[in-house]
């Protein structure tokens, strides 16, 4: 299993457009600290990838990987497809992005599918331009392509709806954690970047896997009231936090797995390689992932 990390950005990316905080500061005084949105690429076969939610970078994160350039063929691209954790709008909009594509494929929960086709009218939009084939994302392993070493099953960590699907019908797949799992080498991952709860089905998972990379949103359960953008902690805003009794961190310190963050806000120190955090981390065996890294299992 090969995978490319596109992004490990929380919603805005690093720096967000009409952010000043002392996280997108640093990041436009230092490009090296700049993260695009959350997403993976993960290679289905010899000359196919699946690109793990379509974000708004969408486009430079496929320029700036030669992989996931096109050819020999004018139009011939190895993006085959999209997978979806959940229908918010930084995870989503890139799909729109790729209009130009002869065809795309997007696995999706059935709320996810219908929020795109029904809220945001996906279907109608993108309609005359590309044909797009919805494939019900499984909850038990299935072939992520009809003849390819990997499976691909979600595991639903939350219910939580995005801002304009409010008043939609609750549903335990809203949000999901992705199992791939490689038949010819045996390695697996578990991509999780939107976590509300920690479900046993998860922690199943997350122990049975070689590398496991979650919501890093925020350190800590406080982190966005001192940031002063909102009166809701990090778990009331559907993330938990990495430290904290409650953190992730104390999950993933258990785990014989490679463990890494990603999904990082502006406002988390870890947006700053020489933050104090990142010790921490180290201390724990776990890491910050990084824009472009390459995990091979």
């Amino acid at each position: 299993m090969l995978l490319r990390v596109l992004g490990t950005a929380a919603g805005g990316g690093l720096p967000q457009w009409n952010c000043a905080c002392p996280g997108c500061s640093g990041a436009r005084r230092h490009p090296q600290r700049v993260r695009r949105h959350a997403s993976l690429a993960v290679r289905a076969d010899d000359a196919r990838w699946y690109v793990v939610n379509a974000t708004p970078d969408i486009g430079d994160q496929i320029e700036s990987h030669p992989e996931l350039h096109p050819g020999p063929g004018h139009r011939d691209t190895p993006v085959a497809g999209v997978v979806l954790t959940d229908a918010e709008l930084d995870h989503t909009l890139g799909i729109a992005r790729l209009r130009e594509a002869r065809a795309l494929d997007v696995l999706a929960t059935g709320p996810v599918r219908g929020a795109l086709l029904e809220r945001l009218r996906l279907g109608d939009i993108l309609g005359p331009y590309t044909g797009i084939s919805w494939r019900p994302l499984p909850h038990t392993p299935q072939p992520l392509i009809e003849g390819g070493p990997l499976e691909i099953s979600a595991i639903p960590v939350a219910s939580k709806r995005p801002r304009y699907a409010a008043d939609d019908a609750p549903a335990d797949d809203w949000v999901v954690a992705l199992r791939l799992a490689d038949r010819a080498t045996g390695g697996t991952l578990v991509y999780a970047p939107a976590l509300a709860a920690w479900p046993d089905a998860l922690q199943r998972a997350a122990a049975e896997a070689d590398c496991v990379i979650v919501d890093g949103t925020f350190w800590d359960d406080h982190e966005p009231r001192r940031a002063g953008f909102t009166e809701r902690t990090s778990t009331a805003m559907g993330h938990l936090p990495i430290d904290g009794p409650h953190g992730t961190a104390r999950r993933l310190r258990g785990l014989d797995a490679r463990c890494l963050y990603t999904h990082l806000n502006n406002t988390n120190p870890l947006g700053d390689p020489a933050a104090e955090e990142h010790k921490l981390l180290a201390e724990w065996g776990i890491e910050a992932a990084a824009d472009g890294m390459v995990i091979e299992l």
